[in-house]
């Protein structure tokens, strides 16, 4: 599946300081995924803490809406 990302998630990514492959990483080997109101939800653990992905996924992409710590 193709992985996109919003523009609204570039913003956040630069404001808390999370790299694009951390993103990812966090989408292709999550630590945790939880899937509420028709979005799901990758956790991942970093170096620095935990992040959280918010994504919309269809049958032909990931759409990544937004990213942060928890």
């Amino acid at each position: 599946m193709k992985i996109v990302f919003s523009i609204h998630l570039k913003e956040r990514l630069d404001f808390r300081k999370i790299l694009e492959e951390g993103v990812i990483e966090a989408i292709h080997f999550p630590f945790r995924i939880t899937k509420m109101h028709g979005k799901h939800f990758y956790q991942e653990k970093l170096q620095r803490g935990m992040i959280e992905v918010c994504c919309e996924v269809t049958e032909r992409d990931i759409k990544v809406i937004t990213v942060y710590w928890i």
